[in-house]
């Protein structure tokens, strides 16, 4: 009888375990045969030079052919990072990625991304969409000559993943995750907007904390100059690797277009540099873009909240996302995503939230970014921008006829005035629920300021040249939650100009190159707290005090008082993108002294022995710290005693015209044009140069091109290597 049992409970236990098998078992679709992959490669005449560095110059007929070429020559430079951001947003990367991923998703099932496709793809202009399928189109050469690199079951890329890209991604750029975050965190607590018809005051502010790492931007015009030069510094601060990590590329096509820059895997334009008659450069912005409703949900209906005294509906869908398990096998997990009539909407422990940003279904950020790409002067570079469907971002703006410009760009919610936007807002009022955005003549400009200087470093931008002529707050409606914040880099900036010196070539660069902490920084305010901490009982650390009292706040790497300074104030700089708490200003002193004691076995080895830039087998020592102009940040404390490079100054360029319009730039990269190819001499050949804070030239003119090419090529044509 026993035997029997066990017989019987064997017999389930197998079926059981099929059933789970094939419940589990999810195989991934073959991708399409080379030929069906290649169909429209033939149609573009396309040619790509690399020079001596490895950038890619591509010269084609067309701007959809340049388009073509762009998409492989970076397949060919970092396809997987490419794959991996298209997974992202299509919602399917946990089926390659695993659990981790999750998160990411759920996110494009919750934000509507595909609904937002779906529904408005038919809207975007014909010749908009002929470029993103030329995108594409080179994506898909690049996948049927590399079908061992394609992932299954992704190709063929198509151009509605093109806008998904950008529909998903821009929202971040101005901290839509804190908005994620603070909804998701089981301790919030709710503080809702008060009614100003109630009579009680509203402070109406925008965010004070400043973005995530950051970046410069300076325009200084001829007269400012004093050599007749009009010059731009571009010098965003993005990570050194992976899916927003800049890449660099030179486009040109007998249509106009003439555009070299930097842009992200997966993105078929240059997101900023320059073209013959002018460059811009971006830095995030942070102004208040995201608003979160506190729902009143029916007690008797889960799917009901409260809108204007009665019950809605939610939209309730039900999202399976496929996470990798091993091989074919996947688990298929599900969860709900509500929508109400305020946007994308969560249950949480604290209760059930709603929320709207800026971005929701923008769909036209390529097509802005085509326009602009090809503007020749200050109007109609204004003109595309006027598009308005980059959610924020700030652009210093510089052209050969000496316009210098900064546009705090931003879809400014058309929100009801007298509210505290900062806060909570009551999810039962639909007159709260705004529509649209302020028109773009509202967005804050400054235009020629008499200074002749113009620049950002993520700051308010009310400080944005040291002239007389700044934007004022009391320009803009409270509503439109603009920053109010300044960095060290700011500061910085403005204790390094005076409103009439000269800022010559040389001054821009020691500007930019600049590595000190300025005054009343973050870094100043826990230094003064380590200061006024009494350390008389520990005469050790009243030694170490001595030490870090004759830092003069620089991170140039041949200081030696820079190792102590900079790792007691680096928790606290880097706590708003960490989330790590940074500890207080005496225990973050008492951890760099034990740091460099257990590591070094002193306080004082050079700043260039503990700072170091690393790619492969390169290590370079390098100036700069996080929230310096010189920005550098380490991924973390690293156990070895050194701070390895993650984040921070990463493609730089300084552009210049003189009287004559004669145009001349130099450029430079961390690491080198192959950012995932170990074995190409292209994968850290830069960062020598990057580390000694030097340049190279930009090829513009093709025939300079030519002189130092190592390889030139047509894909899509046959014998085109």
């Amino acid at each position: 009888m026993i035997i029997r049992i066990l017989k019987w409970l064997g017999i389930a236990l197998v079926l059981g375990l099929i059933g789970v098998g094939i419940w589990l078992y999810d195989p991934l679709p073959r991708n399409p045969d080379a030929e069906t992959l290649s169909a429209n490669a033939g149609k573009y005449d396309v040619e790509i030079i690399r020079d001596d560095f490895g950038v890619p110059h591509i010269f084609a007929k067309t701007d959809n052919g340049a388009a073509f070429g762009l998409a492989y020559a970076h397949a060919e430079d970092d396809f997987e990072t490419i794959q991996e951001s298209i997974a992202a947003t299509r919602g399917v990367l946990a089926r390659y990625k695993g659990a981790d991923a999750a998160r990411t998703d759920y996110l494009i099932e919750l934000l509507n991304v595909w609904d937002t496709i779906d529904a408005t793809y038919d809207d975007v202009p014909a010749d908009v969409k002929a470029y993103a399928q030329a995108y594409v189109d080179g994506l898909n050469l690049y996948a049927a000559k590399n079908p061992d690199k394609t992932w299954k079951g992704l190709a063929p890329i198509k151009p509605e993943d093109v806008f998904a890209g950008s529909l998903f991604r821009t929202p971040f750029f101005y901290g839509f995750d804190e908005t994620l975050l603070s909804v998701y965190n089981d301790e919030r607590v709710e503080s809702i907007s008060l009614d100003p018809a109630s009579g009680r005051e509203a402070w109406l502010v925008g965010p004070k904390t400043a973005p995530p790492r950051g970046s410069n931007a300076f325009a200084v015009s001829p007269a400012r100059s004093g050599d007749g030069v009009t010059r731009l510094m571009i010098n965003s601060h993005q990570p050194m690797t992976g899916p927003v990590a800049w890449w660099e590329a030179h486009m040109v096509s007998e249509e106009g277009l003439d555009i070299q820059g930097g842009t992200f895997p997966g993105s078929p334009t240059i997101l900023h540099g320059f073209n013959r008659h002018l460059g811009w450069a971006n830095t995030v912005s942070k102004p208040d873009l995201a608003d979160i409703f506190v729902l009143t949900v029916n007690p008797d209906d889960e799917n009901q909240y409260k809108l204007d005294g009665e019950w809605v509906d939610f939209e309730v869908e039900t999202a399976t996302i496929a996470v990798k398990l091993w091989g074919p096998f996947a688990f298929k997990a599900k969860r709900e995503v509500l929508t109400s009539q305020h946007g994308p909407a969560v249950r949480t422990k604290t209760g059930t939230y709603a929320m709207r940003y800026a971005g929701m279904g923008s769909m036209r950020q390529t097509e802005q970014r085509m326009r602009t790409a090809k503007a020749t002067n200050w109007e109609e570079f204004y003109d595309a921008m006027a598009i308005h469907a980059v959610p924020a971002l700030n652009y210093v703006y510089a052209d050969k006829d000496g316009t210098v410009a900064l546009i705090h760009n931003g879809q400014y919610p058309n929100r009801a005035e007298g509210w505290d936007w900062s806060d909570d807002m009551p999810g039962d009022r639909s007159d709260l629920i705004w529509d649209g955005y302020l028109p773009y003549q509202d967005v804050p400009i400054l235009l020629n300021p008499s200074s002749g200087l113009v620049w950002n470093a993520n700051n308010q931008p009310y400080s944005a040249t040291d002239g007389p002529d700044n934007l004022r707050a009391t320009s803009f409606p409270q509503t439109m939650g603009l920053q109010t914040n300044q960095t060290n880099r700011s500061l910085r900036i403005m204790e390094l100009t005076d409103g009439t010196s000269l800022i010559d070539r040389q001054t821009l660069l020691d500007i930019k190159f600049d590595n000190k902490y300025a005054v009343g920084s973050e870094a100043d305010d826990v230094l003064k707290a380590v200061f006024a901490y009494d350390w008389t009982d520990e005469p050790d650390m009243q030694a170490a005090l001595d030490h870090l009292a004759a830092w003069d706040r620089g991170t140039d790497m041949g200081n030696r008082h820079a190792p102590l300074g900079v790792l007691t104030v680096i928790h606290q700089i880097t706590e708003q993108f960490t989330r790590t708490p940074a500890p207080a200003p005496a225990e973050a002193f008492r951890q760099a002294v034990t740091y460099l004691e257990t590591h070094y076995g002193k306080l004082d080895p050079t700043w260039g022995e503990v700072n170091r830039l690393v790619r492969g087998d390169v290590s370079e020592p390098v100036s700069g710290g996080p929230d310096t102009l010189r920005a550098i940040y380490p991924a973390g404390i690293r156990d070895d005693g050194q701070l390895h490079a993650s984040a921070g100054d990463t493609w730089i360029a300084v552009v210049e015209w003189d009287e004559d319009g004669t145009q001349r730039a130099e450029v430079i990269n961390q690491f080198g044009s192959a950012p995932i190819d170990e074995t190409s001499p292209h994968y850290n050949d830069q960062l020598p140069i990057f580390a000694a804070e030097q340049w190279r030239t930009a090829l513009i003119e093709r025939a300079d091109i030519e002189a130092v090419a190592t390889r030139t090529y047509r894909p899509g044509k046959a014998n085109g290597e």
